[in-house]
């Protein structure tokens, strides 16, 4: 009898150890590349938004481990597709996601998806139905490359980062901190971080800007898996504040959700938040502090050329860490289908 696959939407859908096995399996795999855990087995890619990192690092990591990726791509390789369950099919979609998912099962061993909100209301969007709709009616396991609300393959490998650049991360402090740009991105990155670095042990200072607070319900979740691991949680501080003596700076434009939906209003708040940028002396006031960024980063408007460039920098290793923790994460994975009845 077939049980359910096991998705990762996010962090929290790992069972408990199986972050750890994913870490400590990363540090194995940097060290060795060449596997067969996908060998004979193919994962498709679909993106219904452009990636660059995330794209090249999955395939590559795919195909070290012996598999077979397929990429689609929503601008060119298939159409819109309806999530909504029991709904008349009338409007632009032709198709369904069970239909989708039910088909591309029976073709690959798993899924790697990178939805595309809608970007009219945060409290649509942050449900994040349409990969939920994927992982409701696929047969085969499905990772989640980014949502609205979530980006768990970034969090893994800033996460196996940091824990090469200090060690132990109990007890470590990371600052948060928003930055200017003129297209902010989503929020996904710095949730998924949030929770796994308080889970690390971590202390955690989140600087923002007025109507640039990350979700409420995620920041609740975060407050209260601080209080288990014994660490503290700060929110809306200044970069000063948030900076004060912290491990590790970790810069990131994230949209406002006050705003959401609105972007003539949020470009007008924009224009006046030109100054939260990561440079040298900001840098200064950590405690030996590293420079952090997801990446793609806007030089000398987020973070100033001499921090990303400087020896305090590890977003090139952070980059390169996602092929090896989306490796590990694979191969978990394989290793739990092959065992399936």
């Amino acid at each position: 009898m077939q049980t359910r696959p096991q998705h990762l939407i996010r962090l929290e859908d790992l069972e408990p150890g199986q972050l750890e096995d994913i870490l400590d399996l990363t540090q194995r795999l940097k060290r060795r590349p060449g596997r067969n855990e996908l060998a004979g087995r193919s994962v498709g890619l679909l993106f219904f938004k452009g990636s660059l990192r995330t794209r090249a690092s999955f395939e590559v990591a795919v195909h070290q481990l012996g598999g077979h990726t397929v990429e689609l791509t929503a601008s060119s390789d298939f159409w819109q597709l309806e999530e909504r369950q029991g709904t008349v099919m009338d409007g632009a979609a032709p198709e369904h996601v069970r239909d989708a998912a039910a088909v591309l099962s029976r073709y690959f061993d798993a899924l790697a998806i990178r939805p595309s909100p809608a970007g009219g209301s945060w409290s649509v969007d942050r449900n994040d139905a349409q990969i939920r709709a994927w992982a409701q009616h696929a047969s085969v396991p499905v990772v989640n490359m980014e949502s609205a609300l979530w980006h768990p393959l970034q969090a893994l490998a800033d996460l196996y980062t940091m824990r090469e650049a200090l060690g132990e991360l109990a007890g470590r402090r990371l600052a948060l901190t928003w930055v200017h740009s003129p297209e902010p991105v989503s929020c996904s990155a710095a949730h998924s971080l949030l929770h796994a670095a308080l889970g690390a042990g971590m202390e955690v200072r989140i600087a923002n800007p007025p109507s640039y607070s990350l979700d409420e319900d995620v920041q609740s979740e975060a407050h209260e898996i601080a209080q288990r691991a014994g660490t503290n949680l700060h929110c809306g501080q200044s970069q000063a504040e948030a900076v004060d003596g912290a491990d590790v700076i970790y810069a990131r434009s994230w949209n406002s959700l006050e705003h959401y939906g609105n972007p003539t209003l949020a470009a007008s708040h924009l224009g006046r938040l030109r100054d939260w940028v990561v440079d040298e002396q900001l840098l200064s006031c950590g405690r030996g502090a590293r420079l952090m960024h997801a990446m793609p980063v806007r030089r000398n408007l987020e973070v100033s050329d001499g921090v990303l460039d400087g020896p305090a920098s590890l977003v090139y290793q952070q980059a390169e860490n996602r092929l090896h923790t989306q490796k590990a994460l694979l191969a978990l994975l394989a290793g739990q289908e092959s065992g399936r009845a």
